[in-house]
């Protein structure tokens, strides 16, 4: 129902940072869970964090003190703000939109951003 693009992704050396951003065709308003996600080669996809309207926001332990998920709804945009970046984070990260928190699944993704982290 809505189309999310992700851009912001790239190579960059452990330790360095980058700013994914999830743009939405539409208002992203009525989604009440905007989440990233990550897959490397040969592993599931795995939560990165998600913001639930109202401001509340949850990460994966791997990430915790070093991304911060926003969203702006005014311009239906989300945004991961990764730091102090390990190799361990090289995946590829989807955007996703969630209309309600007790969903199974998400309503939509997007096609991906690849983000390399080099040692």
């Amino acid at each position: 129902q809505v189309q999310l693009l992700e851009s912001g992704g790239g190579l960059v050396q452990a330790g360095g940072s980058l700013r994914l951003s999830c743009a939405a065709s539409g208002s992203i308003f009525s989604f009440n869970v905007m989440g990233w996600y990550r897959q490397a080669p040969g592993k599931e996809r795995e939560l990165v964090a998600n913001i639930i309207s109202g401001g509340i926001t949850n990460y994966a332990d791997s990430v915790k003190g070093r991304f911060t998920i926003s969203r702006d709804n005014a311009k239906n945009t989300v945004y991961l703000q990764m730091n102090s970046l390990k190799p361990e984070d090289t995946a590829v990260y989807y955007c996703a939109a969630k209309s309600y928190s007790w969903q199974k699944g998400f309503d939509s993704w997007g096609q991906g951003t690849q983000v390399t982290v080099s040692s």
